[in-house]
C-alpha cells in the first residue's frame, strides 16, 4: 500500500515546503488480523515487548523495549486529528461529502506536495507519512470506529497515563466505538480488578492475551514467563474488570513431545477463564527464531500437519467453555473450525473429522491449495522459482506414487510466507 502511494505522486516538492510539520505517528509491526479486518487505527503507546524471550517468536528479537511517555502518545493523536482533517477536506473538495476513497487520496498527495512528494523529505520519512496516510485513510473509510493500541503489552502503561491516553482518544474522535489492545498475563494479574474496571470505563473494550498453552511444560520450555495458574488468574480478572477477553491458543506448540498434555491442559485452562474469544494460531517455527534453533539441533521435534489438526481436535472434544472460537490467521490449516461453543461444537469437530477421513493424496492435495490460496490472498502472487516447485508438486499428485516429499517441499516453503 505504501509503495502505491509513493508512486502515486512522483514530481519535485513545490516551494514554501512545510517539511518540518509532522504528519506521521509510530505504527507498530504487527496487530491482530480482526483489527486489519476492520482497518482498525494503528497507535504505538510502547516500543517492542517487555518480555521478548518466547522461543516461538522473533517479533521484537534484539530491539530493545521503549516506554513511551503519555505526553509523546498524546501528541500522536493530535497528528491522527491533523491527517484527518487533511483526507476530509480534500474529500468534501471533490464531492463527496466526507468519504474517504482512493481517488481523496490521491487528492490530498496531490494537493499536498509539500509533505507527500518526492523530495520532500528524505524517504524514511516519506515512507513514515504515507503509511500513516494510509492507515488514517483506511479507518476514516470504514467509519473511525476501532482503535488497537500497539505494541506487545499496552497495558504495561501506567493505569493513570493509559487512562490519560484513552480520554484524549475519545475527546478527540467521538466516533469510536472500541479500543483493543494487546497484554501479557502477568501483567494483567499484576492489575488491581479496580484497575482494570477504570480502563474499561476510560474506554478500553477489549484484550488479546497471548495464553499459548495452558500446559506448564510448554510454557516452561518456550520461556513463555508465566504459569498456567498466573494465565488462569489474569483471564479471570480480565472478564470481573468488564474488558472483553480474546485468549490466543497455539496448536503445536506442544511438539510431538507434549502434544497431548498441550491439547487437554490448554483445554482445562480455557475452561476455567471463559473467554470471550479463542483464536487458534497454529505453530510455524519462524525463521531466525531460538525455536528453529532447537529444531535444527534436534531439540524440538514439530508435528505435521494432520497432527496439529488431530491435536485441535483433542483440544476442541475437552473444552466446556462458552466463548466464540476463531480461526482467523493464515497459520491454520482448516479455516472453517469456527463457532460459538458450545451449540456449534459437533459442527466444528465434524470439520476437523472430514479432514481426517480423507486419504493421504487427498489431504495433501487440500493442504496444497489451502496453502496456495492463503500465499497468493497476501502477496497476489507467486515468484517464477515458487511457481515451479508448485507446478512440479501438483504433477506429482496427479503422476507420483509417493507425491509426499515433493509437495511438502512446496508446502514448507509456501508457509515459510506466513512469518
Amino acid at each position: 500500500m505504501v509503495e502505491d502511494l509513493m508512486d502515486t505522486f512522483n514530481g519535485p516538492a513545490s516551494k514554501g515546503c512545510t517539511s518540518s510539520s509532522v504528519y506521521h505517528f509510530e505504527i507498530g509491526p504487527i496487530r491482530p488480523p480482526s483489527e486489519g479486518n476492520d482497518r482498525s487505527l494503528l497507535l504505538r503507546v510502547n516500543r517492542n515487548c517487555p518480555w521478548n524471550n518466547c522461543r516461538f517468536c522473533n517479533t521484537y528479537r534484539g530491539e530493545r523495549f521503549d516506554y513511551r511517555g503519555v505526553e509523546e502518545v498524546m501528541r500522536d493523536v493530535d497528528v491522527v486529528r491533523n491527517i484527518r482533517d487533511l483526507l476530509v477536506r480534500a474529500s468534501w473538495q471533490a464531492g463527496r461529502g466526507g468519504r474517504i476513497d482512493q481517488q481523496v487520496i490521491e487528492m490530498t498527495i496531490g494537493e499536498h506536495q509539500d509533505i507527500y512528494a518526492r523530495g520532500a523529505t528524505d524517504n524514511e520519512v516519506l515512507s513514515a507519512r504515507l503509511h500513516s496516510l494510509a492507515n488514517v485513510a483506511g479507518w476514516l473509510s470504514t467509519g473511525a470506529r476501532t482503535v488497537f493500541l500497539q505494541d506487545a503489552n499496552a497495558i504495561i502503561m501506567r493505569a493513570k497515563e493509559l487512562i490519560r491516553v484513552l480520554g484524549h482518544l475519545r475527546e478527540t474522535f467521538p466516533t469510536i466505538e472500541r479500543i483493543t489492545s494487546y497484554g501479557r498475563a502477568r501483567t494483567a494479574d499484576r492489575r488491581t480488578i479496580g484497575e482494570l474496571q477504570s480502563l474499561r470505563e476510560a474506554g478500553l473494550s477489549r484484550l488479546h492475551v497471548g495464553l499459548e498453552s495452558g500446559c506448564d511444560e510448554v510454557l516452561a520450555f518456550m520461556k513463555k514467563g508465566v504459569t498456567a495458574e498466573q494465565q488462569i488468574r489474569a483471564g479471570k480478572k480480565i472478564k470481573a474488570g468488564g474488558i472483553t477477553l480474546s485468549e490466543y491458543v497455539m496448536p503445536g506448540l506442544g511438539g510431538k513431545r507434549w502434544t497431548e498434555r498441550h491439547a487437554r491442559d490448554t483445554a482445562e485452562a480455557l475452561n476455567q477463564i471463559d473467554p470471550d474469544f479463542i483464536r487458534l494460531r497454529s505453530l510455524i517455527v519462524r525463521r531466525n527464531s531460538a525455536l528453529a534453533e532447537l529444531e535444527a539441533a534436534g531439540d524440538f521435534e514439530p508435528l505435521d500437519e494432520d497432527g496439529v489438526v488431530d491435536e485441535i481436535g483433542l483440544m476442541i472434544e475437552a473444552l466446556e467453555c462458552q466463548s466464540y472460537l476463531a480461526s482467523d490467521q493464515m497459520s491454520n490449516l482448516l479455516w472453517e473450525v469456527e463457532g460459538k461453543l458450545p451449540e456449534e461444537k459437533p459442527k466444528i469437530l465434524e470439520t476437523i473429522r472430514s479432514y481426517q477421513r480423507m486419504s493421504h493424496r487427498e489431504r495433501l492435495r487440500f493442504r496444497l491449495q489451502r496453502r496456495a490460496q492463503s500465499y497468493v490472498s497476501v502477496y497476489g502472487g507467486a515468484s517464477d522459482q515458487l511457481m515451479a516447485k508448485l507446478m512440479a508438486a501438483s504433477a506429482a499428485l496427479d503422476n507420483s506414487r509417493d507425491p509426499g516429499p515433493v509437495v511438502e517441499a512446496a508446502i514448507a516453503l509456501l508457509k515459510q510466507g506466513f512469518v
